[in-house]
């Protein structure tokens, strides 16, 4: 008799330090900013950029940043990844087996691959969880799944799960978490803020290089040329969500956060829109993040701390930010759903087994 044949299930986020000490920040950002799908520039030059210019200086800012928004057990991102990942791993079974890991800092890839292999599973479905495709982010993931898993003797079968940024389950995890807090804040103006890219990722992401950034209606929909582009992703999440929401036209802003450096960037940048806003005399204001579906430094210190400052001090009111799906149960149903329609490993779902597993 054959062996029973078990699938593997690799969940990828972008990554965390293991705390806010400036000693456990300056690895991390030196992994990832030292990266060339997220530094694009000659090896030498990123090189001095980061080690004469950025080291120095950004680990103390950023551990500043995360003591105010680490738990007692730890870095919020990895948490709702750990819990994201023991929901689906309920709600798949034993025949599945649900390892998370980080891009950058811990768990590594590698160590989810050795994990795999240990448990002599040669068919692994690798879900980076970015909604919209990036070079920096899917790429990048990717780039070193198959690099780590070129090192061993026996490489496993790999079947990637693409971005997910208009997937009915996504989007409606996303509304069913924004619904209550648009309810009760009943806003004036709803900002769907995106984590930001260099003008140039998202150039060389159009291989016609006559399209992204060069026609105005570039973002309307989704095309070929643009079918690789963050931006026209972008857009097309913030569009499904806010006609599910009921959000008219006139009332939301497509905006992007967390830009680096001095060259271009996506624009409108998001903290410039929040006080161009604020001093229009909008008072209320809800902000969603749907880049990300974990709350991080990026939505909660950033977002939910400092641009909620930012909002009061040129005149809002009220900035409420929409929590990130997590580990919520509409969100680790989409994410079943959206692993089976693209892993022909799995089979057809269960629903008792899901309905015995949810929660």
């Amino acid at each position: 008799m054959a062996p029973r044949r078990r699938t593997g299930l690799l969940l990828i986020n972008l990554g965390t330090p293991d705390s806010p000490a400036p000693a456990d920040v300056r690895p991390y950002l030196r992994e990832f900013l030292m990266d060339p799908r997220v530094l694009d520039i000659p090896t030498w030059r990123r090189w001095l950029v980061v080690n004469l210019f950025i080291l120095p200086f950004r680990p103390k800012q950023s551990g500043e940043a995360y003591a105010k928004i680490w738990t007692d057990r730890g870095s919020p991102l990895l948490l709702h990844t750990e819990a994201l990942a023991d929901k689906m791993q309920r709600r798949l079974g034993a025949d599945v087996e649900v390892i998370p890991a980080m891009r950058y800092g811990k768990p590594p890839i590698r160590s989810a691959l050795e994990r795999f292999r240990a448990a002599g599973i040669d068919d692994i479905a690798v879900f980076p969880l970015y909604p919209q495709y990036s070079s920096a982010a899917n790429g990048s993931s990717l780039d070193k799944v198959f690099t780590e898993a070129a090192k061993l003797w026996n490489v496993p079968n790999l079947q990637v799960i693409p971005p997910f940024y208009d997937h009915p389950g996504y989007i409606d995890a996303c509304a069913r978490a924004a619904r209550p807090i648009l309810d009760e804040v009943d806003p004036e103006v709803v900002f769907f803020s995106f984590h930001g890219l260099p003008e140039r990722h998202v150039k060389k992401s159009d291989d016609s290089g006559s399209y992204c950034l060069v026609r105005a209606d570039c973002c309307e929909r989704i095309v070929e040329e643009n079918r690789n582009c963050y931006s026209a992703q972008c857009y097309a999440t913030a569009r499904a969500l806010a006609e599910r929401l009921g959000v008219p036209e006139d009332r939301r802003r497509v905006c992007y956060q967390s830009r680096l450096g001095r060259t271009p960037w996506l624009r409108p940048y998001t903290d410039e829109l929040l006080i161009e806003e604020a001093r229009k005399g909008r008072k209320r204001a809800v902000i969603l993040s749907p880049a990300f579906v974990a709350d991080c430094l990026e939505t909660l210190e950033e977002l939910g701390i400092r641009a909620a400052e930012d909002w009061k001090a040129h005149g809002g009111e009220k900035l409420t930010l929409v929590p990130a799906v997590n580990s919520n149960d509409d969100w680790a149903d989409a994410a079943v759903r959206i692993v089976r329609e693209h892993t022909r490993w799995l089979d057809a779902p269960d629903a008792r087994r899901l309905e015995k597993h949810a929660g």
